[in-house]
This record gives structure tokens, sequence and C-alpha cells, in this order.
């Protein structure tokens, strides 16, 4: 499956490494010099957890991100999903 969070959609981001060298001008240096950029990723913090419906009745096993992670201990479950617009169907 790919590296995404099932609720919020979060997924695998890219930028570019920048290297730097030498003192800022506010430091009392030269100035900086700017290296080659590479690319690299930005991953998501992932967290395959298990969640349990009690209208279900059953848990369920969803991929979710840290950040979700919390925003689901605070406000819970349904309320979460209902902000997001997700159906727990989707996740049978």
């Amino acid at each position: 499956m790919a590296r995404k969070c099932e609720i919020t959609g979060k997924k695998t981001m890219f930028g570019n490494n920048v290297p730097r060298k030498g003192l800022a001008k506010k430091k009392g240096g030269a100035g900086q010099h700017i290296g080659v950029k590479t690319k690299r990723t930005f991953k998501v913090n992932l967290i395959n957890k298990k969640f349990f419906i009690p209208n279900l009745g059953r848990s369920v096993s969803i991929k979710v991100s840290a950040n979700a992670l919390r925003s689901i201990s605070k406000i819970g479950l349904d309320a979460f999903l209902k902000k997001n617009c997700k159906k727990i169907e989707n996740f049978l």
C-alpha cells in the first residue's frame, strides 16, 4: 500500500537539500554560499492503529498520521471523521 494517511490523505512530499557554507552577513561573515541542491523526500509519520467502533461492534485497523492521531484522541474518531467528510464504512 501507499505511504499515505487513510483519513487525512497526507502523503510523501518532495523538496531539496540545500547545503550552506560560510558565516551569514548579519553574523559578521562574508555571506553564505549555497551549494548544489539535491532532491529529498519528506515522509509522513504513519502509525498502524486499531480503533474500536462501538456502533459496528468491531475493530478497524487504519494507517493514520501522528497529527491525525492527536486530533482523534482530542475529539474522538466519529467527530474527526465527520469533520473530514469520511465515513467509517470506507475503512472496512
